[in-house]
């Protein structure tokens, strides 16, 4: 088997370092953020979900619905923690539901 030189990275290490220095980060939250959303609220949320924004640590949801709305509101903490979880990492401290 080969071994690994000082000088050699993996391809993760390297996207990471590409990221920090161009500061891509918040672009990245913003479409993992996204992502997050559509699988973890399902089809049925997503009907009426028609825009999704992350603005520093403020997740902003426009929805179709009032009813939805409301029924979304009780469940904001979940729906933090949810993310977050998803993503592995502090990204999202408030949900604003429009």
């Amino acid at each position: 088997m080969a071994k690994r030189l000082n000088n050699q990275s993996t391809i993760g290490a390297v996207l990471q370092q590409i990221i920090q220095v161009n500061k891509l980060g918040p672009g990245m939250d913003q479409i993992d953020v996204k992502e997050a959303w559509r699988q973890l609220m399902g089809n049925g949320v997503n009907t009426y979900t028609k825009n999704v924004v992350l603005k520093g640590g403020t997740l902003y949801v426009e929805l179709g619905s009032a009813v939805l709305r409301e029924e979304l509101s009780h469940g904001k903490s979940k729906i933090i923690k949810m993310i977050n979880e998803e993503l592995g990492r502090e990204v999202v401290t408030d949900v604003v539901l429009r």
